[in-house]
């Protein structure tokens, strides 16, 4: 079976027979399955023109009366598996799907969509395709809870409709945390109703740089856009009924010079004439920061009680609040900020960074919240629920684990998708160390070193897309795929160690997966390198040489 990301269990009928759908199948869905059953119906509606009507009057079933694609909840499905285990078994009178979980269950319907073929994936039905499944039986179940995506909307703009694709992608691979990067200081992208400007003001760049921050060239046109409230609704939504969660960064005290454009009193206005500041057109870090001051942090509650309001605690539990590279020069420079060093106590500006994440570290928590932060965070100590996002390699998180906090490994020498894919200099702006498929499906996220208890505290994973040469969906589609599939085997499967992954046997695999990817009209990277028009010669990337360092 050409199935990924790799089930735990798979047994084929050995006389290799298959169950042959009528033109009108029968749906049974038992007790708790309704959201899955409406996705069948929708989904596979689409592609293969089936109704899908309940068990019932007027309702014509399989072999012996059996609705020919069954739906049931049971803890035990999948034995000890997990709560997002399923089993699947087909025979001779159709399919039937177990979950231990409504997720489990949805997790198995995407298995479901992969053994019918590519055209499953398709919005209208082919002219005379029949539909057919093997016997066989999948017990499955995943390795980690935290799989995610972390797309940056801040710098490259993504229209709602962008978004709600990629959870789609997102849930087609059984990945289910999109992480949100939605305010830097090239753009604020989430409606805050108190504060209008945010986006009115922040939303909007007057121009882009055109590749890598030494590029000379620039992309003129003006670059924006936001997320309404109910946009947000939408989406959060849309990602719970597919068992995404989305998890909100909100960017503070640095990566905010969007935010000081739109309201200047939130800059270190005795040092800067912050009321000059636009929103920034360039990529890097900006030296323009938050001002070290009450007034700015209940500016920033009141972000945060809105963001709240959108995403609800049990679809987000985590809230991101960045923490990450925030120069020191304008606090250094500033009178109010040294007077609030004196006044907290705190070790100089480095002190002052971490009393911004504890402030809003315990804010959150007040709330019912966590915080999850960038893993500059723990420099100034944490409060016992918070998580770190392990960016700058495994050190951050192995020594967040250590002290009992809870990590999602994102290392960017490993899986951050926007380094380039390949040496050849047809790669579109290439970013960083090469990451090929190869390199990402032999990522390892709980590192060695990590005792058994320490390694409990690894949640799981996640892919970042950081689009400052991302432009528009194209670009972060060939960014993306087909490596991120990769990566979802990576934190779905029970793997070997890396070096004993059998990167050929998935690269089988990838042949029947690249049909499904059409299907869906995924533009990714093709295995013999870029199309003509996925590339874009002639503007400049900032490659780096050589193997990425373990650190």
């Amino acid at each position: 079976m050409d199935l990924i990301p790799a089930p735990q269990v798979v047994l084929l009928d050995e006389d290799g027979r298959r169950f042959v759908f009528g033109p009108e199948p029968v749906l049974d869905a038992g007790p708790g399955t309704g959201s899955v059953a409406r996705w069948l119906r929708r989904e596979l509606g689409a592609a293969t023109g089936w109704e899908l009507p309940g068990v019932g009057a007027g309702t014509g079933a399989g072999a012996g009366g059996v609705a020919e694609l069954r739906l049931r909840l049971a803890p035990d499905a999948a034995g000890d598996r997990g709560p997002e285990s399923y089993r699947i078994v087909i025979g001779p009178d159709g399919a039937e799907l177990t979950g231990a979980t409504a997720a489990g269950l949805f997790w198995g319907a995407q298995t479901l969509r992969q053994l019918l073929g590519p055209d499953a994936y398709r919005r209208a039905p082919l002219p005379g395709r029949t539909w057919s499944l093997p016997y066989a039986s999948v017990v499955d179940g995943p390795r980690f809870g935290w799989r995610g995506m972390m797309l940056d909307v801040a710098r490259h703009f993504m229209p709602k409709d962008g978004v709600l694709r990629y959870i789609d992608l997102l849930a087609a691979h059984k990945l289910n945390v999109l992480h949100l990067h939605l305010t830097d200081d090239q753009g604020w992208r989430i409606e805050i109703e108190r504060y209008p400007r945010l986006t009115e003001v922040g939303g909007w760049r007057p121009r882009s740089r055109w590749g890598h921050r030494a590029s000379p060239l620039w992309n003129e046109t003006p670059h924006g856009g936001f997320y309404t409230q109910d946009d947000i609704r939408e989406i959060v939504a849309y990602a719970a009924e597919r068992h995404v969660r989305v998890v909100p960064e909100i960017d503070v005290p640095g990566h905010s010079q969007a935010a000081i454009a739109a309201y200047p009193e939130l800059g270190n206005t005795d040092v800067v004439d912050t009321a000059a500041l636009g929103v920034w057109d360039d990529w890097g870090i900006t030296e323009n920061v938050l001002a070290p001051t009450e007034a700015v942090l209940r500016f920033y509650e009141g972000v945060f009680e809105e963001v709240l309001e959108l995403f609800p605690v049990e679809v987000s539990p985590f809230v991101h609040v960045g923490g990450d590279e925030c120069p020191k020069a304008q606090w250094k420079a500033s009178a109010v900020a040294q007077e609030r060093i004196r006044e907290l106590g705190v070790d100089g500006e480095e002190g002052l960074q971490a009393w911004f994440v504890r402030h809003f570290d315990g804010w959150l928590a007040a709330r019912g919240r966590r915080l999850i932060g960038w893993d500059e965070i723990l420099e100034g100590g944490l409060a016992d629920g918070a998580a770190v996002s392990s960016w700058r390699g495994c050190a951050g998180g192995i020594a967040a684990a250590e002290a009992g906090h809870d990590v999602v490994m994102c290392p960017e020498q490993q899986v951050y998708l926007d380094h380039r894919q390949a040496g050849g200099a047809d790669e579109p702006m290439p970013i960083g160390y090469v990451r090929s498929l190869e390199d990402v499906y032999r990522f390892e996220p709980v590192p060695p070193k990590l005792s058994a208890e320490a390694a409990a505290h690894v949640l799981g994973a996640q892919a970042n897309v950081w689009t400052e040469v991302m432009e528009n969906r194209d670009r972060v589609d060939y960014q993306v795929f087909p490596r991120l599939v990769a990566f979802a085997e990576v934190v779905w499967s029970w793997q070997p160690a890396p070096e004993e992954r059998d990167f050929a046997w998935f690269e089988g695999r990838m042949a029947a997966h690249y049909a499904r990817l059409d299907a869906q009209g995924v533009d990714y990277r093709p295995p013999g390198g870029p199309l003509p028009r996925q590339r874009r010669p002639g503007v400049a990337g900032r490659p780096i040489e050589g193997a990425p360092p373990n650190v």
